[in-house]
């Protein structure tokens, strides 16, 4: 057996949302270089601003501008900055409840050392260069031995000239991930260019890609079995949207994507079907792999000539 297989994998992708009133005012606030929380019926003023009181669930609009400067109420050290944190040196986690505030804020304070950070701290915001409507227009906090800077105590319109309506925030997960030792004996035999799937010992299907496990009867499965490399589209879908931000799938739309059992397998797989026009893939349809120099997997499948497998053959599949 060789040596199971590992890899970094990352998920990453642009999430979309739009912005009600307070998110708006707040995002567009920081700017302008201000600050701005809500105030709740009983008083209370929360900072970042929420819609609704989290403890009565009544819907809040009444703004309110806190100072920039605060107290640091918990935190916690980062040695390692991670990609996309707000700093590249060593810093610190904190909490800060802004003057003004009755909540905290989370966000980095960079200090020279975890020595030098201590709960009761003043701090204040230090300002990005560039400010797009973002809680990155607050840079970070940094060390503050002052009292507190003038704020309105009053209410706030919360009116700027061109308001902030919505935000794109990046999303991205870093993984090492191990295949196991199924899914390793079949991609070392994809780079063969054949496909291999594992036999249930119990009801003696097939199933590729192998789980190392029969889904069914919940038994080990270790009998590996050569299949393909020809097979049948039992079902498929047209896309019509291209895909973004995805720099190994550069395909014009429209394509197919469909489910393809080979043969010998009791269950199918997924993969791209090309070499016919989109509007006549149809279920049944025959095809074969078709491998790109130097892939480790098939590009996509196509037509082999062949006449259609009849339905009876494939229903279980779909």
């Amino acid at each position: 057996m060789s040596a199971i297989l590992k890899a970094p994998l990352t998920v990453e992708f642009p999430f979309t949302r739009s912005l009600g009133p307070i998110q708006s005012a707040f995002l567009t606030g920081l700017r302008e270089r201000v600050i701005l929380g809500v105030r709740t019926g009983d008083g209370r003023t929360l900072v970042p601003p929420v819609e609704y009181d989290p403890v009565t669930a009544e819907e809040i609009r009444e703004l309110v501008e806190v100072a920039p400067t605060g107290t640091v109420t918990t935190w916690a050290w980062n040695h390692a900055p991670r990609r996309g944190q707000p700093l590249a040196t060593p810093f610190a986690w904190v909490l800060v409840k802004l003057d003004g505030a009755d909540t905290g804020l989370l966000h980095a304070l960079d200090a020279s050392g975890p020595d030098a950070v201590r709960t009761g701290m003043r701090v204040r915001v230090r300002w990005a260069e560039e400010r797009s409507g973002a809680i990155t227009d607050i840079a970070c906090f940094e060390p503050y031995g002052g009292e507190a800077a003038e704020a309105e105590p009053e209410g706030h319109s919360g009116e700027f000239d061109d308001p902030i309506t919505g935000i794109v925030a990046p999303a991205r997960l870093d993984y090492t991930y191990s295949p196991g030792r199924a899914q390793t004996g079949y991609i070392n035999a994809l780079v063969e260019r054949r496909a291999v799937g594992e036999r249930c010992p119990a009801c003696r299907k097939v199933y590729v890609p192998p789980r190392g496990a029969c889904p069914t009867c919940g038994v080990a499965t270790a009998e590996q079995v050569e299949v393909g490399p020809g097979g049948t589209v039992t079902t498929f879908c047209i896309v019509n949207i291209k895909a973004a931000h995805t720099a190994n799938l550069d395909i014009e739309v429209p394509y197919v994507y469909g489910h393809i059992a080979l043969d010998g397998a009791d269950l199918a797989l997924h993969g791209r079907i090309a070499g016919i026009p989109y509007d006549q893939v149809r279920m049944g349809l025959r095809v074969e792999p078709v491998w790109t120099e130097g892939a480790r997997y098939p590009d996509h499948y196509r037509p082999t000539g062949e006449p259609d497998a009849e339905y009876d053959t494939f229903k279980e599949l779909t």
